[in-house]
């Protein structure tokens, strides 16, 4: 019996591989795009290979609680093709800002090509908020001490995935989120999909624990 499992699921993913033809694409006729983001260029793509399958980070089901899609009035939620085009605008415009809001130790694992390290720290206090404004998102402060984001970037967030927390709380629940500190709503992208969405269609990641 046990042999006859084996040469059916051998026969299976025989014919699996043998249906397999074509590229596996981005959008029509796109099969992959090159960007230089920070000195480095990263090639693109959704995973060709049929035999290999999503990373085990983001198949765990009994985590986090779902996020809604409307975040906060104003703050637009994308998907995977929208990130994508921020990433080939990010090539020459830097007023645009891509993060990743989990903890240090998960972006350092497994990451979308980039992608700039915000962990959830940042916003727990006023000081660090404000300084990762002025550093990296291009926010000014007045002679009166007020925050003027007449300049600020446009922010592309994501974290684990459409259960997890981390940007959620970035951008709206922390006690000094973006939201909270004034941030301009219209100016923040929320891709609710995250990781887990990222990696389940084969997408192209960096980091220690990268399968592309």
């Amino acid at each position: 019996m046990k042999l006859f499992i084996f040469l059916l699921t051998a026969l299976v993913l025989t014919f699996s591989q043998a249906a397999y033809s074509g590229e596996v694409l981005l959008r029509p006729h796109v099969k992959s795009i090159t960007l230089t983001l920070g000195n480095q260029t990263y090639v693109i793509q959704r995973n060709q290979d049929p035999t290999i399958t999503i990373t085990s980070l983001y198949t765990n089901t009994t985590v986090g609680k779902l996020q809604p899609i409307h975040l906060a009035p104003g703050v637009e939620t994308i998907g995977e093709v929208e990130v994508l085009d921020y990433l080939q605008r990010m090539q020459t415009d830097d007023s645009i800002i891509l993060i990743d809001t989990r903890p240090k130790s998960w972006f350092d694992r497994i990451r979308i090509p980039g992608a700039v390290d915000v962990p959830p720290a940042t916003f727990e206090n006023e000081l660090t908020a404000t300084e990762t404004l002025e550093k990296l998102f291009n926010v000014k402060t007045n002679a009166n001490g007020e925050l003027d984001f007449s300049q600020a970037k446009t922010i592309v967030a994501y974290c684990n995935g459409h259960f997890c927390g981390y940007t959620p709380d970035a951008i709206k629940h922390a006690d000094y989120s973006l939201l909270k500190l004034g941030y301009p709503p219209e100016k923040i992208k929320y891709y609710r999909g995250g990781m887990q969405a990222w990696t389940s269609v084969g997408l192209t990641v960096i980091g220690e624990e990268a399968f592309n």
